[in-house]
């Protein structure tokens, strides 16, 4: 098992990643640990001295010119004889702060994210700025190599200061208290730790606001987030190429000069990502009047017994020299025959543009990284402890009030991803739209089925699933960042909603996940049909020549026609280069991906009930089978 060293500047998002999916285990750097202890020792002098530190010896929030006594003036209440204490002051401080801000409501957060969230908080407690003693910090890692996960409800948290609610639900267990997840079982508190062989943690000095102060929720959340988005970002390019493939496109918009004219960073790692998806490709860039396009199969479609097995029949149509004019240069180059691929240099923008539009989602995921990495081993509590500042004259050099808590660096850069989502499910979704289209998926069948009875529907209702999924995430994409509602009695008066804009941009991930499962879903049943219709154009121009090609022409002039004698010398050419073609083949990894998706889903030649097979593709997408 991998033990992860915490020290409060080393910890990278693989990190958390391995500690919060993989079971990772921690251990706490020995020579930080110090550091945490100095601190701890240097809070526990001051409050002997009396010197008022906020959340230390004066309450939380609005509550900070409230300064604690010497005993509890609530005992000296007429009426009532309060339960014996074994608490100080400071110590039911800190115990309280944690009962009370314990508010957060609805499903529990996922154990990977809460796994995640201790992992962070431990680490920043590591820089040792916090005041946490070192039992404390050393029982909050126990309690995660442990196992134990406790229960946090997903909503709750305004992001400053920092994720109160939350973290309280993290603290409360290690105090005895709330529910916690232990071995799959969701129990007390106190029962996990006690089935852990652990045992509840008495607060001292500011270890309350040292444990709930800060952004561990948002930051373990955007984690998370961003390492499905990086994952999903490759199953993009991949999608793309395979449509690409399926429609036999163009290459041109993917070259490297191209892309370091505007050399926008993502921009330039997508279109090489995708030139490498499709290494090896005789599709991409075929020449225009070798693709036939489909026709409807019919009994006399064929006369060999092996193509009678096909289930579509092919065509083209010849341009006659009279209906060339104007593009001779063209017809030098180019046969005059059109099937199935439009006699166009360029490719539809959800095509031709892909490495643009991935590239600046893969920019706002990069953007993100950078502001997350540097999160992951920043110190985010209040006061902020430095016990060794040179020249400090009053407690106020060494004890400072700041705002690391506010989320707003993380909140921003989230809102950010969140707006890139739906851009990469839409243009995967008009990719899929193109493909079942007739109008513009150049030549293959309507709805890629072939509905000889015309009682078919094939891939129609995917797309349309594609398109509830990209309006549900454009409808989600508006940012929480914008929109500050004041908290503790305008005590902290603009807050960052950082944790709802993480957890809703990892929340969207999943649905993205899902469009571009349809999308290859859609995309293998498209490069079936492209392959298969250019298959049996070689094979029957191999056997037949150019007389049994002439079946497949929609408009062959009359054997007295002038024309004929040059329509045949043409037709020989198609035959013959079709004939000389071998046999086409995507890129390399598309060959790959297609071959893994018809291990679960079949090629569909008539109408099936669907739903296994998109649960197939959702779920090959969700586990990580195409991180290529």
């Amino acid at each position: 098992m991998t033990t992860i060293r915490l020290d409060g500047s080393h910890l990278t998002r693989a990190d958390v990643v391995a500690i919060a999916r993989d079971g990772a285990k921690v251990e706490l750097d020995a020579a930080q640990l110090a550091r945490v202890q100095r601190a701890a020792d240097f809070i526990a002098d001051k409050v002997r001295c009396g010197e008022p530190i906020y959340g230390v010896t004066t309450g939380f929030g609005s509550n900070a010119d409230k300064l604690l006594g010497a005993h509890r003036a609530r005992d000296e209440l007429p009426g009532g004889n309060p339960a014996p204490r074994d608490e100080t002051l400071p110590e039911e401080l800190q115990h309280n702060l944690i009962i009370t801000h314990a508010v957060c409501v609805g499903e529990p957060l996922a154990a990977d994210v809460v796994r995640a969230m201790l992992a962070i908080r431990i680490n920043t407690l590591m820089r040792g700025h916090s005041g946490i003693r070192v039992e404390t910090l050393q029982a909050l890692a126990a309690m995660l190599n442990a196992g134990i996960v406790p229960v946090v409800p997903a909503k709750g948290s305004v992001g400053a200061s920092g994720d109160l609610a939350p973290l309280s639900h993290l603290a409360i267990v290690l105090l005895g208290g709330g529910e916690a997840f232990h071995e799959g079982e969701r129990m007390a508190g106190g029962e996990a730790l006690r089935r852990a062989g652990l045992q509840p943690v008495k607060l001292s000095f500011k270890e309350g606001l040292a444990l709930n102060n800060g952004t561990a929720q948002m930051l373990a959340t955007a984690v998370l987030a961003l390492d499905e988005l990086e994952y999903l970002l490759g199953v993009a390019d991949l999608a793309a190429a395979m449509t690409l493939d399926a429609f036999a496109g163009r290459s041109g918009a993917l070259r490297e000069e191209v892309h370091a004219l505007r050399p926008h960073p993502g921009q330039a790692v997508a279109a090489k990502h995708v030139r490498e998806l499709l290494r090896g490709s005789t599709l991409i860039d075929i020449p225009y009047h070798l693709v036939p396009r489909f026709r409807t199969w019919t009994a006399q479609a064929w006369s060999t017994p092996e193509d009678q097995k096909l289930s579509f029949d092919i065509r083209w149509e010849w341009v006659p020299a009279d209906k060339r004019h104007g593009r001779e240069a063209f017809y030098q180059r180019f046969l005059p025959f059109r099937g199935g691929k439009k006699h166009q240099p360029q490719d539809a923008y959800c095509l031709r543009c892909m490495p643009q539009v991935h590239g600046a989602v893969r920019d706002a995921w990069a953007q993100a990284c950078r502001v997350i990495d540097i999160e992951l081993n920043a110190v985010t509590d209040n006061p902020l402890i430095f016990p060794d500042a040179e020249n400090a004259k009053h407690i106020e050099d060494q004890v400072i009030s700041a705002g690391h808590f506010h989320g707003m660096p993380l909140a921003l850069v989230m809102s950010y991803v969140k707006a890139a989502i739906p851009v990469l499910a839409s243009i995967s979704e008009r990719r899929l739209n193109k493909l079942v289209d007739p109008a513009t998926n150049d030549g293959l069948p309507a709805f890629l089925t072939g509905n000889e009875d015309g009682t078919d529907s094939g891939f129609m209702i995917v797309q349309y699933t594609a398109a509830a999924l990209v309006n549900d995430l454009a409808t989600r994409a508006h940012p929480a960042s914008v929109y500050s509602i004041p908290t503790s009695a305008n005590a902290e008066d603009h807050v960052s909603m950082g944790a709802n804009e993480a957890r809703q941009v990892l929340d969207m991930t999943r649905d993205l996940a899902d469009v571009l499962a349809l999308e290859l879903y859609t995309a293998a049943q498209a490069l079936d049909y492209r392959n298969d219709m250019l298959d049996a154009a070689r094979r029957l121009a191999a056997k037949g020549g150019w007389q049994a090609l002439a079946e497949k022409i929609d408009n062959p002039p009359p054997a007295a026609d002038e024309q004929r004698t040059q329509f045949e010398s043409e037709l020989q050419a198609l035959a013959t280069q079709l004939a000389d073609a071998g046999e086409f083949q995507p890129g390399g990894v598309v060959a790959a991906v297609h071959a893994r998706l018809r291990q679960s889903i079949a090629f569909m030649h008539r109408d099936r009930a669907m739903q296994h097979d998109l649960a197939a593709a959702c779920r090959l997408v969700r586990e990580r089978a195409f991180a290529f």
